[in-house]
């Protein structure tokens, strides 16, 4: 099962994503992770990329492009994936599509969490503040850019993806297990 996870920071796509890897046995590719991986290893790209997100940006297409199908080359992801972070523009769903054409794969569908941006900040505030603030991108400066980003640059992914016949949303806001029910209904998934 290939699937993308699409909504604003915050909405639950690494919880929703960690569920479903425990369910179908499959690897999440999250961005983020892989990303962070970077910046703590120090890597010059982990470098160059520590600074874009210290600032609420986002990484270039081609960085990020780059990272993703070299991922999807590695043995766990033979049965499939979940793709957290990525794509995030209609010209990286595009490279995408074009990416999983040259493997001779497709995806399966596309889950939008849906969340109210308010509440949303609310919660990673309290996330930032639970953990000790360990997340420099957890504070609600940044998370507002974030947000902002997000409905600029990714929520037109929603209609891409309605117009390709693979959007499945669900509600974010409810519990953690109904939105993950809500999903695997939606995958068509038990």
């Amino acid at each position: 099962m290939r699937l993308v996870l699409l909504g604003p920071p915050g909405a639950g796509k690494g919880t929703q994503a960690q569920i479903l890897v425990q369910t179908y046995g499959i690897p999440q590719l999250s961005t983020g992770d892989m990303l962070r991986a970077a910046i703590a290893a120090q890597t010059p790209m982990g470098l160059e990329a520590k600074a874009i997100v210290d600032r609420g940006d986002l990484v270039s297409d081609e960085i990020v492009s780059g990272i993703i199908s070299d991922r999807m080359d590695e043995p766990d992801c033979a049965n499939g994936f979940i793709l957290d972070g990525f794509p995030r523009t209609i010209a990286q769903a595009e490279a995408l599509n074009h990416m999983l054409d040259r493997k001779g794969l497709h995806l399966d569908a596309v889950v939008e969490i849906k969340a109210d941006p308010d509440i949303l900040v609310k919660r990673i505030v309290k996330r930032a503040q639970e953990s000790g603030g360990a997340r420099a991108d957890d504070n609600e400066e940044v998370l507002r850019k974030r947000l902002d980003v997000y409905v600029q640059q990714t929520a037109p992914l929603v209609s891409f993806y309605a117009n390709e016949g693979l959007l499945r949303s669900v509600d974010g806001m409810a519990p953690i297990d109904d939105v993950t029910g809500a999903i695997k209904a939606a995958i068509g998934g038990s």
